[in-house]
């Protein structure tokens, strides 16, 4: 079914090039995170740490239907694009006047939805039955859309596309279902597949001998957040989901690759340039795929072109990303019992029985992670990386699974949290190229996933938690300035953008899209 709802339609038309995919003009906000550096770090500095006492909310638009929201909005000429499951909006970015609004109801509902892609004049969008959707931006006419993978298996795709010279990149979930993942390019005008690169390697290929016997079949490698580009390199860099069955590691022996890796793929051809696998053989559920961030900054005085991740398992990495060479890691939680450390090239040295049994071992970090889908940040003034910090531990269990067909939990059991241990969500800052925190910030009576962050010129880190606050952040010192109460749980990353020569900040929260300036 097809909902169409017009109003200003003339205004709603992206025209968005690779040129300006490249350069992202700080006053819209045309990526997930932002630029393909993914830093979420805008330029404006309208609001600071002078003036932002006086922001205040300007508007809100409410999602119909939806309960948490992920999506992360884009702004393009004026106009605001946002997604939830099987829906897009668009909106007047200066008011939150609805201007058309797509929507379809596929026979299997999953969830969530993290955002949109915008490109020429379409709007790009994966949905809960594994298809990726062309919109046009004008009006939200479906223009065309191609499967990408078997709904009936148990595929669904939740990430936001990224455009890469003229191919929209997108991948599939679950990991979880035993179903294993691919990255796709497709063409932006007929929706013609140009290249797959599959995360689990099959017979004969480089690193299925990393898998015991079939288990390869059943791998998982699911893809559901978005990667990041470097246009000179010409590379794109991906984190890769669990393997599956997720707790039960006796029957995958090894390495499992390409799971728990940082991959760089070319961008032309699909083809692998290099991976790092940040935990090999992992019986943890420590999904690899938080956000890459890409830094141009000296390391141990000579320059170099960097790749940083705070993952899931409790280390942060320093990467090069022309050649993926471990440079460095470092625990940036405190609770941490699996590993005593990383050795010369980056391999976990683990500690020997903390696995899943099945009377339940404690683990630290818990299977949720000491991060999780909440993006990153990087301050280039500061030259500090800011993270959404998990600190707790799970009890892991273990039994035996059989995989079914149909996206049916092919798990190996699961995780409680530790009740002696229970959630505290913290933002760090942490020097970008040592991992040395350099300050915290405690998110008070948070105790479920928080959300994302978003540095900004004006000397700020916006940080959303699961109480409902949106709260700035001094980027130097870690001293809260301004609150907000949204009135809902935010689970989404906030962005940035001008419009008349004013700063606005968004965010999903709950139901809601909520937007801020300053005072008059």
């Amino acid at each position: 079914m097809k909902l169409f709802t017009f109003f200003l339609a003339a205004a709603a038309f992206a025209q968005v090039t690779y040129d300006d995919l490249k350069k992202a003009d700080p006053k819209s906000w045309l990526h997930y995170n932002g630029q393909y550096h993914s830093q979420r770090h805008s330029l404006l500095g309208q609001i600071n740490t002078g003036n932002v006492k006086s922001l205040a909310a300007k508007w809100l638009y409410n999602v119909p239907g939806a309960r948490r929201l992920e999506t992360v909005p884009l702004v393009v000429n004026g106009v605001m694009y946002l997604s939830q499951p099987n829906e897009v909006h668009a909106l007047d970015a200066r008011t939150g006047r609805l201007i058309w609004q797509w929507s379809r109801q596929p026979a299997l509902q999953k969830g969530p939805n993290r955002g949109v892609a915008v490109y020429g004049n379409k709007v790009f969008t994966g949905t809960t039955d594994a298809h990726l959707v062309a919109l046009d931006a004008r009006n939200g006419a479906m223009l065309w859309e191609s499967k990408i993978a078997e709904a009936s298996a148990g595929y669904w795709s939740p990430l936001a596309p990224l455009i890469i010279k003229g191919k929209v990149i997108t991948g599939v979930a679950p990991s979880d279902h035993g179903l294993n993942g691919v990255l796709d390019a497709y063409d932006p005008e007929t929706g013609e597949r140009l290249w797959r690169w599959k995360t689990i390697p099959e017979p004969g290929e480089p690193g299925n001998e990393t898998w015991a016997g079939d288990s390869w079949k059943t791998g998982g490698g699911g893809i559901w957040l978005t990667g990041s580009f470097d246009p000179d390199l010409n590379l794109i860099y991906w984190g890769i989901g669990n393997p599956a069955p997720d707790f039960d590691g006796d029957v995958r022996k090894g390495d499992n690759l390409y799971t728990e890796c940082m991959v760089a793929i070319d961008a032309d051809t699909g083809k692998l340039k290099w991976y790092f696998q940040f935990t090999p053989w992992d019986v943890h559920d420590w999904d690899a795929v938080e956000i890459p961030i890409l830094v141009d900054a000296p390391f141990k005085g000579k320059p170099r072109k960097l790749l940083v991740q705070a993952n899931r398992n409790g280390f942060y990495y320093v990467l090069d990303r022309v050649t993926g060479e471990y440079l460095h890691g470092t625990p940036f939680v405190k609770k941490l019992n699996w590993a005593s450390g990383l050795d010369a090239k980056g391999r976990p040295i683990r500690v020997p029985g903390v696995i899943p049994s099945p009377q339940g071992t404690k683990t630290c970090p818990a299977t949720s992670g000491a991060t999780n889908w909440m993006s990153p940040a990087y301050n280039p003034d500061t030259g500090w990386f800011y993270v959404v910090a998990q600190e707790g531990c799970g009890i892991n269990y273990k039994s035996r699974d059989t995989f079914r067909p149909g996206g049916f939990p092919f798990m190996g059991t699961g995780y409680v949290e530790a009740p002696a241990d229970p959630w505290e969500i913290y933002v760090r800052a942490l020097d970008l190229t040592t991992g040395k925190m350099m300050w915290e910030y405690k998110q008070i009576s948070s105790r479920r996933y928080a959300a994302g962050l978003l540095s900004t010129a004006g000397g700020l880190i916006f940080a959303g938690d699961d109480q409902g606050f949106l709260t700035a952040l001094n980027a130097r010192t870690g001293k809260a300035l301004w609150n907000f109460n949204t009135g809902q749980p935010i689970s989404a990353q906030p962005i940035a953008y001008e419009l008349d020569g004013k700063q606005h900040v968004t965010i999903a929260n709950g139901s809601n899209i909520v937007t801020f300036a300053l005072l008059e």
